[in-house]
């Protein structure tokens, strides 16, 4: 949830921002820290382009949990999580799922006694469909595209 709420904080936005607005956002902060803006000063300019790095992170890791883009992508998702859970692990709240077909998805806030029943039933796809998959914050990490 850290990085969730550093990405929100240096973008300004909150959990109610739309796409469109966070995009606002994005593009205003990225015009004001843009590197380019810095032609004379090169610590300056070296500043602006670690500033722009930080930015654009926050904003695609924004972009890819907003629900907006869950709605978008939901049949994919859905045709992912159809397959069976090849491989996973937790580390710092956050549960990191491998399926089948190849996609890596992260799924954010998920406590300690949640995980542990996972695992209790061997990862099984049925508990997590019931208790994971559509209760916390997820977001595509990677691997096979539909």
């Amino acid at each position: 949830m850290k990085k969730i709420n550093d990405s929100r904080k240096l973008l300004g936005a909150s959990g109610t921002t739309s796409l469109k607005e966070l995009n606002t956002l994005f593009k205003g902060l990225m015009k004001s820290h843009h590197p380019d803006r810095y032609p004379g000063d090169e610590q300056k300019r070296q500043e602006a382009e670690e500033f722009s790095k930080h930015l654009i992170d926050a904003y695609k890791f924004l972009e890819s949990i907003h629900p907006e883009t869950h709605a978008k992508d939901r049949e994919n998702f859905e045709a992912t999580v159809a397959s069976n859970i090849s491989n996973w692990h937790y580390k710092s709240l956050t549960l990191h799922i491998t399926f089948g077909d190849g996609s890596n998805y992260e799924f954010y806030g998920v406590p300690q006694k949640v995980y542990n029943k996972f695992v209790a039933t061997d990862g099984n796809t049925r508990f997590a469909r019931r208790h994971i998959f559509d209760v916390f914050t997820q977001r595509k990490a990677g691997g096979a595209t539909h």
